[in-house]
């Protein structure tokens, strides 16, 4: 009779170390990416001489270079590797600078001399500074993409306050109403026409603005125009519509998160000196960019941003020189 096999994880590990040996040499190059990656991490011996056959294989550059790493990281910590190898390995692993040739780096072979011991030491404290600079990089990247949401916000706050002299509470809202309206946009696409689902953003920007843009003017009308002159009740008022808007969203579309899909030109990443940049983040800085310049354009270049600034600076003066505040207002 069969003996049962046990399943653990060093079977597990035995598997994924043969399964990448195995599609090294596959006709995908994300396979023998993936296939490559793994050596790495799993530093096998066993694997070395495929890996050697598909390095000279190897037509892309991209490739070719994690087939170089895998090999490095194998060599650091074989028995079997000669000082010059050892060396060769270690500066191939600089160039990696990750936390993946750090483990490596630190799993070098005690028959190493002091030598090699020295320069691996040495090759992780330079990795591991320039990690802490890329970490560095990275959270500004992240605060610049936080902070452009956030200057949108705050732009409309800023043009609301500075024309009405209105503190809005329910601005938050406008920003919940713009996205619930892509969610519908893109949920109608999904139903009717997901040929579409791909553009869904670029048709859902506009309608944002459009929807939002109506329902800030009935807003003004309906309540705003009666209270000015009066700070704290037009910020209880808007507080108030604020808590009408968040409930109706939440009887229409229920308490819980709902998912906007990104398209596919808003997918991915791609680095830059180590630096993780996701075309998301990069679309939102560049959308921001486009919207504040418009909007400096717009205030600067045409009639109707003179007006704004005119009602800003002195809201009666300018009504005396004709010009409708109660449109600016809208």
């Amino acid at each position: 009779p069969l003996s049962t096999v046990r399943v653990n994880n060093r079977l597990r590990r035995v598997l994924l170390n043969a399964i990448g040996a195995l599609t090294l040499m596959a006709p995908e190059p994300e396979r023998r990416r993936d296939a490559a990656n793994a050596i790495f991490r799993s530093r096998d011996e066993t694997a070395l001489p495929q890996l050697e056959e598909a390095l000279k294989a190897e037509k892309v550059p991209a490739i070719a270079r994690i087939f170089q790493q895998a090999r490095a990281s194998i060599l650091v910590t074989s028995p079997e590797a000669t000082k010059q190898q050892r060396v060769a390995a270690i500066n191939v692993l600089r160039d990696r600078a990750d936390m993946g040739a750090i483990a490596a780096l630190r799993s070098l072979n005690a028959k190493a001399d002091a030598e090699t011991k020295e320069l691996a030491a040495t090759t992780i404290t330079a990795i591991e500074a320039r990690l802490r600079i890329v970490g560095y990089v990275q959270n500004v990247w992240f605060g610049l993409s936080l902070g452009s949401v956030l200057l949108l916000a705050a732009i409309g706050l800023a043009i609301t306050f500075g024309v009405m002299g209105v503190i809005n509470m329910a601005h938050g809202e406008m920003v919940m109403l713009g996205a619930y309206t892509t969610f519908m946009v893109q949920e109608f696409l999904r139903a009717n026409a997901p040929h579409l689902l791909n553009m869904s953003l670029t048709i859902s920007l506009p309608l944002a603005f459009l929807v939002t843009g109506l329902i800030g003017i009935a807003i003004e009308r309906g309540v705003i125009r009666f209270l000015y002159g009066r700070p704290l009740e037009t910020l209880l008022a808007t507080w108030g519509i604020s808590l009408i808007l968040q409930q109706s969203i939440r009887t229409a579309f229920g308490p819980t998160n709902r998912e906007v899909s990104s398209p596919s030109y808003m997918s991915g990443a791609f680095d830059v000196m180590g630096v993780s940049v996701t075309w998301g983040r990069l679309w939102i800085i560049v959308f921001t960019l486009i919207v504040f310049f418009t909007l400096l354009l717009a205030l600067k270049h045409t009639a109707m941003g003179l007006h704004m600034r005119a009602v800003t600076q002195n809201r009666r003066m300018a009504s005396s020189m004709g010009i409708d505040t109660n449109r600016i207002d809208a």
